[in-house]
C-alpha cells in the first residue's frame, strides 16, 4: 500500500515593508519545496507589493480585509490558523512584531496569529534605529520567550538609505528556520 505524503501548509503574513517585494521569492522558493502556501497581507502590505500577485502565484485566496466577503462560511482567522503547519510572518514590521507581542489582534494577520497553534517564524525588516529601539528589542525578546522563532535580520544598505541591521534575512535562512519548525 502506498503511504501518501501530507502536503505542509504554510500561512505566509506580509506586512508593509519595503522588503514586502521580497515575499514573492519567498513564496516561490516555498512552492519549490512542494509546500501549499496561503498568503494574508495586512493592508499596508498592499502599498507595496498587490493581493493579484500572491493569489496568482500561490493560486490560493489572499486574505486581506478581516471583514470581507469569504468564498465559503467559516471565521477565516480561525480556518486559516487551523489550515496552518507553520506561520510565517516575512517581512514583519516593528509595529506588527509589537502587536503580536502584546496580543493585539486588529487585523485578519494579528487575528490569525494569536488564533493559531502552529510554530511562528517572523523575520523582522525595518530601519536600523527601528530595530535597535528598546521597545522592538524587548518585544522580540517576549516573543523568543514564547518559542516564536525570530530569524534576525542582516546587516547592510537599506532601502531608507541607513545602513546597519534590518534587511529582511535572506529566502535560505528564512526557509531554514521554516523547516526546522515543521521538523518539529
Amino acid at each position: 500500500m502506498k503511504q501518501r505524503i501530507k502536503i505542509k501548509n504554510v500561512v505566509l503574513g506580509v506586512t508593509g515593508s519595503i522588503a514586502a517585494y521580497k515575499a514573492v521569492e519567498l513564496l516561490r522558493t516555498m512552492q519549490v519545496q512542494g509546500w501549499n502556501v496561503h498568503v494574508l497581507m495586512t493592508r499596508s502590505s498592499t502599498e507595496f507589493v498587490t493581493e493579484l500577485t500572491f493569489r496568482t502565484l500561490s493560486r490560493n485566496p489572499v486574505g486581506v480585509d478581516m471583514f470581507g466577503n469569504p468564498e465559503k462560511w467559516a471565521p477565516e482567522h480561525i480556518s486559516t490558523s487551523e489550515l496552518a503547519d507553520v506561520m510565517v510572518v516575512a517581512p514583519c514590521t516593528a509595529n506588527v512584531i509589537a502587536k503580536i507581542a502584546h496580543g493585539i489582534a486588529d487585523d485578519l494577520l494579528t487575528c490569525t496569529v494569536l488564533a493559531s497553534e502552529a510554530p511562528l517564524v517572523i523575520a523582522p525588516a525595518m530601519n536600523v534605529k527601528m530595530w535597535n529601539n528598546a521597545a522592538t528589542q524587548t518585544n522580540v525578546k517576549i516573543l523568543k520567550s514564547r518559542g516564536v522563532c525570530i530569524v534576525d535580520p542582516g546587516e547592510g544598505d537599506l532601502a531608507c538609505g541607513y545602513q546597519g541591521k534590518g534587511r529582511l534575512a535572506s529566502i535560505e535562512k528564512i526557509l531554514s528556520a521554516v523547516k526546522a519548525c515543521l521538523k518539529k
